[in-house]
């Protein structure tokens, strides 16, 4: 027998402290975080708090099979909720949230196995979320989704347990090694001389490389996030602990809107430049970047790709694009931004959207399944978490996810290590620069991995490092 669901409003004033509110649940498995963080920006609004799924979805690229198929039967057999019309505005209304990793085109997609596959955490983990937690920053206002007559109360169930000290939430966050890429700035360039082979061979408009980064740690990485959090406001920031390890994401970029009648919009982000303390160079650079005719081009080549990619589960006629090139400034970086909007086709379903469109163009390339298959013959490791999509899909219709970059995650490397991983990369075209997009990777990295470098440091480390010669001074202790 299937749960209905229906809603129950908080006070704000004691309820709205996002992190606090979720920090005692952190840890729990499954626990989820949708997170605004606070940032100044028109898509930071809700907070969506997580736990205890009814029934959770695990696989790889072997063992997931058709997950869409699955998990549409599971939004299929439970009712939408039935709430007072005060929320019914409200964004999720219980339904299924979590990761859906890179590789999880490879059931999509015909991509060759090069890159080694070395990190635990798997292809997709989503679960089915009938209690949630949501904050309304700009209405003021907090709901609990939960089903109905229930025994605890939704202040009971998200009220904080008597016990919430462990060993692992009590220890304090620190890398123990500093951050190593898997390739050289050697390397990058050679690889990039490479993508422009395939450009010049016609095999592609477009290839996005990157490159990884990771450190090994002990303590907490909720602090880690937290940390993260502060320094990036990232609109669409997420934590999810799953089975195999816990994902921090920090994402400035919508993949997937859509809404209860159908209306889609996907708003890709490719172009970018650094942000500076110099008003008049910050100023500067986000001219710069919107008058810049390669990034313009390079963005539009992945709004194509999108509007055809819409276009599969869109009605005739109803795709547009009313927003190009538009300049969005993050902590770290200015961001060239585009809005492609459509509306779904008869059939057709948020989940068969996003298998349609997955994974997002901005970050393969164009055209996207050749540009994957060479993405897998140039980056050693497999992308895992990183360039796939977080997000939710509510069983009234809604759902929204974002692209995972500017994601890291932690997994237990054995007994007693543990490892954080931390990619960056960018779209190469024709006439791309080797050095310049080397550095762009560095640059969309600047408010992360110096962060975590220097969090649970002495005064004096931070500055012993601050004074290390590394040829990356962005990046900090990063090794080359």
């Amino acid at each position: 027998m299937h749960q209905q669901l229906t809603a129950t409003a908080l006070n704000y004033d004691k309820w709205h402290d996002t992190c606090a509110i979720f920090a005692p649940f952190a840890h729990e498995p499954w626990a989820m975080l949708l997170d605004s963080a606070g940032a100044k920006h028109p898509d930071s609004r809700y907070d969506i708090l997580l736990r205890q799924p009814n029934k959770t979805f695990v696989g790889n690229e072997q063992s997931a099979g058709q997950p869409f198929a699955e998990l549409e039967q599971w939004l299929a057999q439970n009712p939408a909720a039935i709430l007072p019309n005060e929320f019914t505005d409200l964004p999720f209304q219980g339904g299924i949230a979590g990761l859906f990793g890179y590789d999880l085109g490879r059931t999509l997609e015909a991509i060759p196995e090069i890159a080694k596959a070395d990190i635990t955490i798997p292809d997709i983990a989503v679960g089915l979320y009938l209690n949630a937690l949501v904050i309304d920053h700009k209405c003021r206002r907090v709901v609990a989704i939960h089903p109905t007559g229930l025994n605890l109360a939704p202040e009971e169930y998200w009220a904080a347990p008597a016990t919430t000290i462990t060993p692992e939430t009590n220890a304090n966050f620190r890398l123990t090694t500093p951050w190593q890429s898997n390739m050289s700035a050697t390397e990058y360039t050679q690889r990039i001389n490479l993508v422009h082979e395939y450009l010049r061979a016609g095999d592609c408009y477009q290839i996005n490389l990157a490159q990884r980064f990771s450190a090994e740690f002990i303590g907490n990485p909720w602090q880690a996030y937290l940390a993260l959090r502060k320094a990036n406001q990232a609109p669409f920031s997420a934590w999810l602990n799953i089975p195999g390890g816990v994902v921090l994401s920090l994402s400035p970029e919508r993949f997937l809107q859509t809404h209860s009648d159908g209306t889609v919009e996907t708003r890709p982000i490719k172009g970018t430049r650094p942000r500076s303390t110099n008003s008049e160079e910050d100023k500067s650079a986000a001219d710069a970047l919107v008058k810049s005719a390669k990034d313009r081009a390079e963005n539009l080549m992945i709004v194509d790709l999108l509007r055809n990619d819409l276009s599969r589960v869109c009605a005739a006629g109803s795709v547009s694009v009313p927003e190009l090139f538009k300049i969005e400034s993050f902590n770290a970086v200015h961001h060239l931004v585009s809005t492609i909007r459509g509306k779904l086709a008869a059939g057709h379903t948020p989940l068969s959207l996003l298998a349609a469109a997955f994974p997002g163009g901005s970050i393969t390339g164009a055209p996207k399944i050749r540009a994957m298959q060479i993405i897998e013959e140039l980056e050693p490791h497999r992308r895992s978490v990183y360039c796939g999509s977080i997000g939710y899909f509510s069983l009234h219709g809604h759902s929204d996810t974002s692209i995972t970059i500017r994601t890291l995650c932690c997994t237990n490397k054995n007994d007693t290590e543990k490892q954080i991983f931390c990619w960056a990369g960018g779209g190469i075209v024709i006439d791309s620069n080797a050095d310049a997009e080397y550095q762009e990777t560095l640059d969309k990295v600047a408010q992360i991995l110096p962060i975590l470098t220097n969090l649970g440091a002495t005064e004096e480390l931070i500055a012993a490092r601050a004074n290390e010669t590394t040829g990356n001074p962005n990046i900090g202790t990063a090794s080359n």
